[in-house]
């Protein structure tokens, strides 16, 4: 629909009732020499009728638009006001117009956001819910088997027991990696920034993990060793952490006899760590969703070996908490390969 001014308006009314004015006056005085008394008081009406009009018609929209326009500008969004401009006096209509397709643009993509994170918290809950029920089934089932006599039988007790302690780490875990997740998302937990060697770092890694490498037979290396240490910028617990995660995940989803490498890459500013392996590798379609809570590419082999489905989300925030970024790279069948950057220490 067409908008028109204030001054327009008033233009159109003013002029209308000069034309309404002058046809009277013209009648009076029809054929008449009196020229100047008939141009000057139309002329003098005209103004006086334009500027009344105009200031009757804005003061009437702006007494009834501008508290309009203010709550509407008032309203948050995503917990903020919208920030507030000065409404042209001469193009309200037009102005508020524009205003309020602009909040109504704003709160739809509110709603759309709010919609997402619904979507988000199902699945999350629904994750949760189910990675949390095979573990208290198990136990479940254990104790009552032990209540129902197994207590007594020495074939059974020791080894349903040891099950139990296993479900019940199990459990400690997912709500430890979960209580990680959330003080990483919250900024509760405060990185200690620290000046260490990331390949000395690597090699405890290794070192950690090389029982479980020896259990697949896989190899676990840093390829290409530089000759210097080099030092970066960072929370070492942390980094540790991540580090520990990846090639974790190298040796689990490993190909027997397999290997996997970690190898550096200077990049000014920053170094490169790349953690790699030669095993089972990740489909085009689930690529994207890798970091993701709970998400696993390999299910079934996954809870056997005991992973929570936490870990490649925890090592995705602890990397963006230090500013830096990591990524993925994988061919099914032919391995896959994470890298991600840290800071170098000046």
């Amino acid at each position: 629909m067409k908008t028109y001014s204030s001054k327009f308006l008033a233009s159109v009314v003013a002029a209308t009732l000069t034309i309404l004015a002058l046809a009277m006056m013209l009648l009076v005085k029809y054929y008449g020499h009196y020229f100047l008394v008939i141009v000057i008081p139309t002329v003098l009406f005209f103004g006086a009728a334009f500027f009344s009009i105009s200031f009757i018609i804005r003061k009437y929209i702006i007494d009834r638009i501008k508290p309009i326009y203010n709550t509407i500008r008032d309203l948050p969004v995503s917990g903020n006001k919208m920030d507030k401009i000065e409404l042209d006096p001469n193009n309200l209509l037009l102005g508020v117009k524009y205003e309020v397709e602009e909040w109504a643009k704003t709160q739809l993509k509110e709603i759309e956001r709010l919609k997402e994170l619904e979507r988000y918290r199902k699945d999350f809950v629904g994750n949760v819910s189910h990675e949390l029920k095979t573990p208290i089934f198990n136990i479940q089932g254990y104790v009552l088997t032990l209540l129902e006599g197994g207590l007594d039988d020495p074939k059974i007790n020791k080894l349903y027991l040891k099950r139990t302690e296993k479900s019940i780490d199990r459990m400690v875990s997912i709500v430890e990696d979960l209580e990680s997740i959330t003080k990483l998302e919250s900024g509760e937990l405060k990185l200690n920034m620290a000046r260490f060697d990331i390949v000395k770092t690597a090699e405890e890694v290794i070192e950690m993990e090389q029982w479980q490498a020896n259990e697949s037979k896989i190899s676990v290396q840093v390829v290409n060793k530089p000759e210097k240490p080099i030092y970066v910028l960072a929370d070492k617990k942390r980094i540790l952490e991540v580090l520990t995660n990846l090639v974790g995940n190298g040796i689990k989803y490993g190909k027997k006899k397999g290997n996997v490498n970690i190898s550096f890459h200077d990049l000014e500013d920053n170094i490169i760590v790349e953690v790699s392996d030669d095993g089972i590798g990740i489909g085009k379609k689930d690529l994207p969703r890798v970091f993701e809570r709970f998400f696993r590419v390999d299910k079934s082999r996954s809870r056997e070996q005991g992973g929570t489905g936490l870990g490649l989300s925890i090592v995705k925030h602890i990397i963006e908490a230090h500013n830096q970024s990591i990524n993925v790279r994988s061919l099914v069948d032919k391995g896959t390969t994470f890298n991600f950057t840290l800071e170098k220490a000046k």
